[in-house]
């Protein structure tokens, strides 16, 4: 899963994106200070792994990860040459979904491009540079299309009717992803990859004075909430400058300072929630004494395909699957007991693979 991070100057991207990478990235309170996209590789927080690598006795485990992308030179103007102009485009084009960091928080000492703190104007603001961009695209790829169709090339006419439509859409200031669009259509839109149909987290950073107050009570947040709720989006809260305090301690020191705010989980955390959910992610488990890993894949992906995550010798060769829960695996203590109890199961090629399913692939190639 590949997350673009988008957001206004001195709204606290950079900051989260610090946190989250734990990677040296500057933030100071100026914009453009992140020239070039900042790309930084997270592991996947997910306890079950220790679980299973303390029963298998492992030699190494194997999170899922995501990558992030520290996306920027997106302001007023950007699509037409703003800031640092349209550079953004071909970054932001190859990421699965779209974080948008949006400040939630007054400070005098961090100015605002702007002038002044308003969520929702902010969120307008790039929606706009990215609808524009797109619309750009569409226009001249509908331009070619059109040509086509009148040359007598009728295949292309799906493509010019489609186009059409998405056209409209943009120029009324709508993204993409609002439009409903039919299978048939849906696959087209995929072929154009247009920045406005990637699906999106907003994410209200807040203030160190508000980790512990009630998101519902704060005003901002209510704003990007509701804004994000009228698109169908998501909408997670973080702290930036705290997420990025929690970077400099240790695990256990990490674990205190939550409980002293009462916080059950981190902002990344949320994030990934988030990004699975939206992207309709799941994760099954292997393991053994050599390793225990993670696999992230789709929801509804089949056993076979799933198997050729590890390789593709394993989905060309699957004969079979034995699975196991991972509640039943821990309850029984180890691999051995749970099959003892009934609770391994054999899969043929029609399984739908669940999350937490702790699989042993059997291929023949």
């Amino acid at each position: 899963m590949k997350l673009g991070v988008v957001g206004l100057p001195n709204v606290g991207k950079s900051t989260l994106f610090n946190a989250i990478t734990k990677n040296s990235i500057p933030s100071e309170n100026y914009p453009f200070c992140t020239i070039e996209p900042n790309v930084g590789i997270v592991a996947v927080p997910d306890e079950r792994l220790t679980v299973l690598g303390e029963m298998y006795n492992t030699k190494k485990i194997t999170p899922a990860i995501i990558e992030f992308v520290d996306i920027a030179g997106l302001v007023k103007g950007a699509s037409k040459g703003e800031g640092l102009g349209n550079k953004f485009l071909s970054h932001i084009r190859e990421v699965d979904a779209i974080v948008h960091v949006v400040r939630c928080f007054d400070n005098s000492n961090i100015t605002h491009v702007d002038g002044s703190v308003n969520p929702v104007r902010d969120i307008e603001v790039i929606n706009l540079e990215l609808i524009l961009a797109d619309l750009e695209t569409v226009t001249k790829r509908l331009e070619k299309a059109e040509k086509l169709f009148k040359t007598g090339n009728k295949d292309s006419l799906a493509e010019v009717e489609i186009l059409r439509k998405l056209k409209d859409v943009l120029e009324n200031e709508k993204p993409v992803r609002s439009y409903d669009a039919n299978e048939e259509e849906k696959e087209l839109i995929k072929s154009f990859f247009l920045i406005t149909s990637k699906p999106v987290i907003y994410c209200a950073n807040i203030s160190d004075d508000n980790i512990a107050v009630d998101e519902d009570n704060i005003e901002y947040v209510r704003q990007v909430k509701e804004f994000a709720k009228s698109e169908n989006a998501k909408s997670v809260v973080v702290c930036a400058r705290f997420e990025e305090e929690l970077c400099g301690l240790s695990e256990e020191e990490a674990e205190l300072f939550k409980e002293e705010l009462g916080l059950k989980e981190t902002g990344l955390s949320k994030l990934i929630v988030a990004g699975y959910d939206l992207l309709g992610l799941i994760s099954y488990l292997t393991a053994g004494e050599k390793e225990v890993r993670a696999w992230t894949i789709s929801k509804g992906t089949k056993a076979p395909q799933a198997a050729g995550k590890i390789h593709t010798d394993f989905e060309r060769g699957f004969i079979k699957a034995e699975i196991v829960s991972y509640e039943d695996i821990v309850e029984a203590g180890n691999f051995l007991k749970a099959k003892e109890k009934g609770k391994v199961r054999m899969e043929g090629k029609e399984y739908v693979v669940k999350d937490g399913d702790v699989i042993l692939f059997k291929f023949n190639v």
